[in-house]
């Protein structure tokens, strides 16, 4: 033992472990000098003999539990001073003498009566060394009637135990279920009679004593090994005694047929795992021979009992499942743990990381598995959900971060959750089931409140399968998401788990998941999902647009939700009634074009406001490329007053706005910007128009020296700048290219925006050609046809893949010659209206019968059309167009002749447009007189306003 009294007298000091009967104690060292376990001795008091208990199967002898008891209260877990009297070898005992403080031990038992007194033992000096006093209060005992002297009628008969079938190694002799059913959550008392390893209790549960075995709900304590089937021979004299018989009588010996099985099972035995014995013993100098209360959390399919065990330290009470994860001597299991309390498993979680971070004992070794992800610390934030990307991601606007700013917003993916795919529509990839319920769900809770974010890890993810490089890789970051309310827990103290990719609250979660799974909610519903068809005009033609404008006009104004911003004046709206997706702009109010100066800003501006809101929007007409144009109002809310106000945006003053909503207060909310010179109007100085871009224009107009190289209709043609060193410089590398022999069936593989060398069908010449369409897949076979755009001329036709060569990049990188015009201050009608054929013919013959040199006059320019993805789309330059030889412009002379008729007048007209009104007002005057053309029937009642026209599929122009 580690402390001695006086090691030369044989007195040691140690500390009481268990108490086996009346008469029985394991004693530990207080200390010891190794590391490891403390030594222990199995003592039975000397001279005494106190009553046996049952053995397996058997009876308690009258008082024998009583006995017990009143040793085990006076003695576990205290400090005591023993000395060993004599041994008996022929049963492997000791007997000594114990002090509690300076109280003989021996002497407590014998005066209340809980066990008799031997006075001499088979050999001489077998005897204790206080046996005289012994005896004497043996002999007061049995006078006064105490303890087993008890002469109280039926006394003896009441204090033996009646023991029902002990439920180890033999489960149908309890009813487990019944049991957690009449006890669940209500603690149970039970004194802990063996340990079997260090999550492993063996228990009599009070006060019926059923024998019952309890693993720790939560936790796995190391295993202490296992043996053979010879295990009964051994382990009948182990349970024995652990038992509580404590007899000086002398046992059989061994014989050699059990001493050979006993050996050869040592020999067979699994060793203990690591930290099994030091498990073992941590739980033993806990709870060992204590009481405990016992809370059932549950069964397992073998009926053995899960249940969380307390045991009282001074004033308090201890969780022997968090002692043994903070110890670093058990680990945290999922599967028992679900049986308990959110707030319980995540102490227990909270106990193993920290355990886990200190390396200790168990986790000595412990090295983290290999992840592409890792914590992330200190990235808290508050801020207003801007987007809802899907049921498991959304954008969240830091309050922080400076508005407009890159890091203003961030993208939050939820932890530890994973919502049905929404598919992508350029992959023909259709939603999953209940995909777009799930962002529903989140949009309708979320889009534009105030939230605080909890990041927790990010991860490296491959944009496809078998990625393997930075670049063919991104970072997502996931965390929790508090909706921020007087009622909110914000959770700022749960730390995260640096070796677990899990959320903070992945219980929270399980539970909340196993109740929609009970309730039968959502996707965990037995009923088929709802089917939802969308009809994505955005990507359709501008013909199937235009057949949905009647509906979209049937009601004044049309309840829709943003899907998506597009630019600050174009966005994506998904109208619910209609069942369609549209490209929504708002009419008369354009904002700068993508990298334009305040483009971002008009952008992050919009996002903020109405990002996945419900508004409602009024819609006037549909243009040329299926945009719908008209108003959009959030929370009644004009929201084209909120970019002019912010200088984001500039009335459009080349069309028509009379029949614009709210067109007053467009027009003052400009105003005031101008005034406070905001944004795109910082260098507005009065009486100069700025452009739809950021930079002003000079009062004097900008006039180019151009030639039409294909006529569209509707008033738009496309020209190319005469003596432009660019033009011939083009021109001449093209023909100095080998285009003779045809490139190899799939060894050239256009796509769509790739720019390419195609050989236009009117001349054959080889020329700069943008593929519009294309077959899906590989090219297959010389005759796949392709539909392209010159951009150089501003054609587009449908060519065979034989048609076509690849292109050199420095020659593919150059702008297209080709620019998009259209007639200033008039409205020429469309091609599918009245009229509209002819007037495209008649600007053909006045532009492209020769090779003609003209002048434009730049009015404005019109960048809302983004970048040239086809015929029609791009910049529209809106100009006065005229010939060199003539006084006459092709203006004034497509309204003289009746097919096409000025703009209406507005009220904040600038001087220069009222003076091009004045003089084609005349002309028209004189068309309405002479029933020219669309003048034949009188006025025209129609004043819908067509700003651009549909495409025009054949080649035909002049070069």
């Amino acid at each position: 033992m580690a402390s001695a009294k006086a090691g030369s007298t044989g007195w040691f000091r140690g500390r009481v472990k268990a108490v086996t009967s009346g008469d029985c104690l394991v004693i530990m060292a207080m200390t010891n000098s190794n590391a490891g376990i403390p030594p222990e001795k199995t003592i039975t008091l000397s001279s005494l003999i106190a009553p046996r208990l049952a053995r397996k199967g058997g009876v308690d002898e009258p008082f024998a539990w009583d006995s017990r008891e009143y040793l085990r209260k006076l003695c576990i877990g205290k400090e005591v001073t023993f000395k060993v009297d004599y041994t008996v070898p022929s049963i492997g005992r000791e007997f000594g003498s114990v002090f509690l403080g300076d109280k003989n031990v021996a002497m407590l038992v014998v005066a209340e009566g809980w066990a008799k007194v031997r006075e001499q033992g088979q050999q001489k000096g077998e005897a204790s060394p206080f046996l005289a006093e012994l005896l004497r209060l043996e002999e007061q005992a049995k006078q006064d009637g105490l303890g087993r002297w008890s002469q109280a009628p039926g006394a003896a008969e009441a204090s033996i135990r009646h023991l029902p079938p002990s439920s180890i190694g033999n489960a149908s002799n309890l009813d487990a279920m019944g049991l957690l059913a009449a006890n669940k959550g209500r603690p149970m008392q039970g004194i802990v009679e063996q340990i079997r390893d260090g999550s492993t209790l063996r228990v009599y549960l009070l006060p019926e004593f059923q024998f019952v075995q309890v693993f720790v709900a939560g936790i796995q304590a190391p295993s202490m090994g296992r043996r053979t089937a010879s295990e009964p021979v051994a382990e009948a004299e182990v349970s024995d005694e652990l038992n509580g018989v404590a007899s000086t009588e002398p046992r059989a010996p061994l014989t050699s047929a059990q001493r050979l099985a006993i050996s050869a099972a040592s020999a067979a035995d699994v060793s203990p795992d690591p930290f099994g014995l030091e498990a073992k013993h941590f739980t033993e100098i806990r709870v060992l021979n204590r009481d405990v209360r016992i809370v059932l959390e549950g069964v397992d399919k073998f009926s053995n009992l899960i249940g969380s065990v307390f045991y009282s330290d001074s004033d308090s009470a201890k969780d022997l499942a968090l002692e043994l994860l903070e110890n670093g001597l058990a680990k945290y299991v999922e599967w028992s743990a679900n049986m308990m309390e959110e707030e319980a498993k995540r102490r227990l979680k909270a106990a193993e990381l920290q355990a886990k971070k200190s390396r200790l004992r168990f986790w000595t070794n412990y090295v983290p598995p290999p992840s592409n992800s890792k914590a992330i610390c200190d990235q808290n934030f508050s801020g207003t959900v801007v987007e809802v990307v899907s049921g498991d991601c959304i954008v969240v606007a830091d309050d922080s971060a400076p508005y407009g700013s890159s890091m203003a917003e961030r993208r939050v993916n939820l932890s530890s959750i994973r919502c049905p795919k929404l598919g992508n529509p350029r992959k023909d990839e259709k939603p999953a089931p209940f995909a777009r319920e799930a962002r529903e769900f989140l949009r309708t809770r979320l889009i534009g409140k105030q939230v605080k974010v909890l990041m927790e890890y990010s991860r490296k993810v491959g944009l496809a399968d078998g990625a393997s490089t930075a670049a063919d890789s991104r970072v997502m970051d996931f965390g929790s998401v508090f909706l921020v309310s007087p009622l909110n827990v914000d959770g700022d103290d749960a730390a995260h788990r640096d070796f677990e990719e899990r959320s903070n609250y992945y219980d929270c979660l399980l539970a909340a998941e196993a109740r929609a799974i009970s309730g039968r909610k959502g996707m965990h519903s037995s009923k088929d999902p709802p089917v939802m068809h969308i009809t994505d005009l955005v990507t359709a033609s501008a013909k199937k647009a235009r057949d949905f404008l009647p509906f979209l006009q049937r009601s004044r104004r049309v309840p829709a939700v943003v899907e998506y911003v597009l630019s600050g004046h174009r966005f994506k709206l998904l109208i619910p009634k209609e069942t369609c997706s549209i490209a929504f702009s708002f009419s008369g109010v354009r904002c700068p074009g993508r990298d334009e100066p305040f483009s971002d800003e008009a952008i992050a501006l919009m996002r903020r406001k109405i990002m996945q809101r419900d508004v409602e929007i009024e819609v006037e007409t549909v243009d040329r490329t299926g945009t719908f144009l008209g108003s959009l109002w959030e929370s009644k809310k004009n929201v084209a007053i909120t970019l002019l106000e912010a200088g984001l945006a500039k009335l459009q003053t080349s069309f028509g706005g009379e029949r614009i909503p709210d067109a007053h207060l467009l027009q003052q909310a400009e105003q005031v910007a101008k005034r406070q010179k905001l944004k795109i109007w910082e260098n507005y100085v009065e009486g100069q128009e700025v452009s739809n871009g950021s930079a002003v224009e000079s009062k004097q107009k900008e006039v180019l020296k151009v030639v039409v190289t294909e006529v569209l209709g509707g008033g738009k043609f496309y020209v190319q700048t005469v003596g432009d060193q660019k033009v011939l410089s083009i021109q001449r590398q093209v023909a100095s290219l080998n285009l003779q022999d045809a490139p190899l069936v799939g060894a050239f593989n256009p796509r769509k925006g790739d720019t390419v060398l195609a050989q236009f069908s009117a001349d054959n010449s080889w020329n700069r050609a943008m593929i519009v369409n294309a077959p899906r897949g590989n090219v297959e076979s010389v005759n796949d046809k392709f539909e392209v755009f010159y951009i150089d001329y501003g054609n587009q036709e449908v060519v065979p893949y034989s048609r076509l060569r690849p292109l050199d990049p420095s020659l593919a990188s150059s702008p297209g010659l080709a620019q998009l015009c259209s007639l200033a201050f008039v409205k020429v009608p469309t091609l599918d209206e009245d009229f509209g054929q002819e007037a495209a013919v008649y600007l053909s013959e006045l532009t492209l019968s020769s090779s003609e040199e003209f002048k434009a006059t730049v009015e404005e320019r019109d960048t809302s059309g983004g970048k040239v993805k086809g015929q029609g789309t791009g910049t529209v330059i809106m100009v006065t167009l005229c010939a060199a030889d003539s006084d006459l412009s092709i203006n004034a002379a497509m309204v003289k002749e009746g097919l096409a008729r000025m703009e209406k007048r507005k009220k904040w007209d600038s001087k220069q447009r009222q003076m091009a009104l004045d003089n084609l007002e005349k002309y028209q005057a004189e068309a309405r007189t002479d029933r020219l053309n669309m003048w034949q029937y009188g006025d025209i009642e129609s004043d819908d306003e067509d700003v651009s026209l549909p495409l025009r599929k054949g080649g035909g122009g002049g070069r």
